[in-house]
């Protein structure tokens, strides 16, 4: 039996046949109030901006933790193909046409502040040129609080474990004008909640599969994470792919 759980709330933009669509006023739920999905206990959907967010409950095994992800998303996948004939668009960072940005709530991002593990300051609100670029995260919730670690060294150590490796995995680099830098995270009463991946790892066994492994690696992790401090950030904050591939084959990271 471990000792730590796991779980996510990412966000996915949706499509018609030509165009990404949002999904203000269509899928119900709020940052205040989601919307339970009838699937189970802990799982719950929102609105968020022009995509949808949803949840789903903290997970003790790997098992778990990737069936929890492939219900929700199968449900969900299956409900928005229903009503509106959309599916679900897997870039994790999109210019939305102007016609879908015409109600103010698309307009209206996270107010919570979130923050650097490395430098332990106040991540700055990001602010992009291109005003219809809309981005969708893929956080991790790692629930460690009783095992006494610190939440601050997991973030380092996801960083590296996750974070490092997802340069040479994850396509979606446009995110990075917005979010998505090395370090983003946001303390929890059970643990720490890692902002730094896209959503681009949960739409595949395998990649969910790897996160979990990432998070097993980052709570037993023995490595002094500030001697490589310089090499992580760079690698993820400029997508730098040599220096991925060094790292990964300096520390064995797990690439799939």
């Amino acid at each position: 039996m471990v000792n730590f759980t796991v779980g996510c709330d990412p966000e996915i933009f949706v499509a018609d046949e030509v165009l990404p669509r949002s999904v203000i006023g269509k899928i119900g739920g709020s940052k205040e109030a989601p919307l339970p999905l009838p699937i189970g206990d802990g799982f719950a959907v929102q609105e968020d901006n022009v995509a949808l967010e949803f949840c789903v409950p903290p997970a003790n095994s790997r098992r778990q933790f990737i069936e929890n992800i492939k219900l929700a998303t199968g449900f969900l996948e299956e409900e928005i193909k229903n009503k509106y004939n959309w599916k679900f668009d897997t870039r994790s960072a999109i210019s939305f046409p102007e016609q879908e940005l015409n109600d103010p709530r698309a307009f209206i991002f996270g107010c919570d502040p979130d923050f650097n593990a490395w430098t332990l300051g106040v991540n700055p609100r990001p602010r992009a040129k291109d005003k219809a670029l809309r981005s969708a995260g893929g956080h991790v919730h790692i629930g460690c609080a009783s095992m006494g670690v610190d939440p601050v060294r997991v973030v380092k150590a996801m960083d590296l474990f996750a974070g490092v490796p997802s340069v040479l995995m994850d396509n979606g680099i446009l995110r990075k004008k917005l979010y998505g830098k090395a370090g983003a995270f946001r303390p929890k009463s059970y643990g720490v909640e890692y902002r730094t991946l896209s959503n681009f790892w949960i739409f595949e066994e395998k990649y969910i599969d790897w996160v979990y492994s990432a998070v097993e690696s980052s709570l037993q992790c023995g490595i002094d994470l500030d001697e490589y401090k310089d090499s992580i950030i760079s690698c993820i904050n400029k997508n730098d792919k040599v220096l991925a591939k060094k790292l990964v084959d300096q520390f064995n990271l797990k690439v799939v």
